[in-house]
């Protein structure tokens, strides 16, 4: 049986545990889209081949928390800068440290590497940008692009501004004050003298840097703008949103096209063989998803923005004209140069003063090599033209959920036709498949239907409601969904939902599936920890002269809380002389129920 396979426009790569703590911040080598950089609180540097499991190389060297990594154009270079404001770059061909750079007295914030020149820019929290001695933001200083002629740095803030500076004069050509939220992103087009800009107010904004004027606003964002990228011939601007892609032009403004991609808050965007990567992080979890390019509108109908018609857009210029001034490129390039490494005693910060003492120092920096196959496959090529992984191999898209299972169907029901003497027929084998289907479908439905009704209750900021309405639904499954929401923040905890929700513990804790019980231990050791000590103090105290009706609402709803829990510290015991996966978490639990047999 004959059929046609339909492909993923997007999908998610991989997920990847990249580092022993939180990941505070990454970046992808936009040269090849291949390279990633992820930095920690474990103080660490670690580089990854985007779509393999191994971490290639980890760097060592800052004593405090990494806030800002950056490649170079070539890749052949990282810099990464620290809580406490120092920077440090390194060779990764050489696997060396090359530089140490002091002079911010606060968290690095931004970082860029200039073009062609063999210097970088950095901003950071204390309002400074260095390098070029650039000064005049009121804030943190929270992204710099260098224009692609090298000519022009530009700056963004929590201030809500944008500055242009001029590197050869060392001074201000402009300032852009439209956004009224701190600015993200910075990109400029790879051509023209346009830049673009994302801000926390939920807009992305287009300057004409020949006009030094906004040209642009588009306001389709869900929530604050995190991630731009120009098309590489400069047709369209790509934007991660929440858990989509959005596509725009401008002049006029607007949308192309919105992909869902399940990418939660995207932190970073590269372009590499008509395919989109893009990277997200949460805690120590690093997550890359694809999106196909060639399967995304970047011209023709608008579908959402100013205009909101189905118009065709006006006639686009002929081909190799453009709007504005193009950059002028110099014939060098940038491949071979490289951030030179000063002798000891000529290190000094980049604004040319000398280093300041840090504990920093005490820490030898380090390029750890953990897998050498692919580090010399990436940075030790033996073909000096192959620096990266090959461009000329996309990403193969998985098809559309449904017809990889159906496609298996087919060749499992076509060798068992030729095969076995009796067989069913397609359509019987589908059906055998397919019995329980309609009944699992009922079933999440009304799960999803639930799950709308407590977020509509949960909207209101009364969690006590939300979870009374999930208990009387009848559905654990329902209410594990909102205890992993409470888990994740313990102050949403009050006494007043400990009595709603122990008796439900206790189903959890006796649960056949393993991710009901885990969630009823973490619940569990959070009420303990947070509300045996006011239990116990509450149910001992003398009592009190005169009436104290508050008082007494919560003696009431203590010795409630204290019968419950008795009755759950049988059910941790018989737990805990099992042997099971959850027996060391249950053993915690009995230590911590221990003063209930007093």
């Amino acid at each position: 049986m004959a059929m046609a396979n339909t492909t993923k426009t997007s999908w998610r790569l991989q997920e990847i545990a990249a580092h022993s703590s939180n990941v505070a911040c990454l970046a992808l080598g936009k040269n090849s889209g291949r390279l990633l950089a992820t930095g920690g609180e474990d103080c660490r540097v670690n580089i990854w081949a985007v779509s393999k499991p191994n971490c290639i190389m980890s760097l060592t060297g800052h004593n405090n928390p990494v806030e800002c990594v950056k490649f170079n154009n070539s890749e052949e270079q990282v810099v990464a800068g620290s809580q406490s404001g120092s920077l440090r770059v390194w060779d990764l061909e050489a696997a060396k440290i090359l530089r140490t750079l002091m002079g911010h007295k606060a968290n690095i914030c931004s970082l860029d590497f200039h073009p062609f020149g063999e210097y970088l820019a950095s901003g950071s929290m204390d309002t400074n940008i260095k390098v070029c001695m650039c000064a005049g933001h009121t804030q943190a200083v929270r992204c710099l692009a260098f224009s692609p002629d090298g000519k022009w740095l530009a700056s963004a803030s929590d201030d809500s501004t944008i500055k242009l500076w001029d590197l050869t004069a060392g001074k201000m050509i402009t300032e852009f004050t439209a956004h009224t939220g701190a600015i993200n992103i910075l990109q400029f087009h790879p051509n023209e003298y346009l830049l673009a800009s994302g801000s926390s107010d939920r807009t992305i904004k287009l300057w004409d840097l020949e006009k030094f004027k906004m040209i642009g606003s588009s306001e389709g964002e869900m929530g604050p703008v995190r991630c731009l990228a120009f098309n590489l011939d400069g047709c369209c601007l790509y934007s991660g949103a929440v858990d989509s892609l959005r596509v725009y032009g401008w002049e006029p403004d607007r949308c192309f096209d919105v992909v869902p991609v399940g990418w939660g808050k995207v932190a970073d965007l590269a372009i590499c063989n008509h395919q989109l990567i893009g990277v997200s992080y949460n805690l120590a979890n690093v997550s890359s998803y694809v999106v196909d390019l060639t399967r995304v509108k970047k011209s023709g109908s608008v579908i959402q923005g100013v205009i909101q018609n189905d118009q065709p857009l006006t006639e686009p210029s002929p081909k190799g004209s453009t709007l504005r001034r193009n950059y002028d490129r110099p014939l060098t390039t940038c491949s071979t140069q490289r951030v030179k490494q000063s002798s000891e005693s000529d290190r000094r910060s980049p604004e040319g003063e000398r280093r300041s003492p840090s504990s920093e120092d005490e820490k030898e920096s380090s390029a750890e090599i953990r897998n050498p196959e692919d580090y010399k496959e990436i940075f030790q090529p033996k073909s000096a033209i192959s620096r990266t992984p090959p461009k000329s191999e996309p990403f193969p898209a998985p098809l559309e959920d449904g017809e990889s299972l159906l496609s298996t169907i087919t060749l499992i029901c076509c060798p068992a036709r030729n095969n076995r003497p009796s067989v069913l027929g397609d359509d019987e084998a589908l059906a055998q498949i397919r019995k329980g289907h309609d009944t699992m479908c009922v079933m999440l439905t009304s799960r999803h239907k639930n799950l709308d009704t407590i977020r509509a209750v949960w909207g209101s900021g009364d969690v006590k409601t939300s979870l009374d309405s999930a208990v009387s639904m009848k559905d654990l499954s329902i209410v594990v969904d909102i205890l992993n929401i409470v888990n994740l923040k313990p102050s949403l905890w009050k006494l007043d939902l400990c009595t709603s929700i122990l008796p439900q513990i206790e189903e959890l804790l006796q649960s056949k599936y393993e991710s009901y019980v885990q969630t009823g231990c973490t619940s569990l050791k959070l009420i303990l920890k947070r509300f045996w000590p006011l239990i116990s103090d509450t149910l001992t105290a003398p009592p009190s002269v005169g009436v104290d009706i508050t008082r007494e609402e919560r003696h009431q709803k203590c010795k409630a809380c204290y019968k419950l829990l008795k009755n759950l510290s049988n059910v941790v015991k018989n737990k805990a002389d099992q042997v099971g996966r959850h027996g060391s978490a249950f053993k915690e639990l009995q230590l911590l129920m221990a003063p209930l047999d007093y």
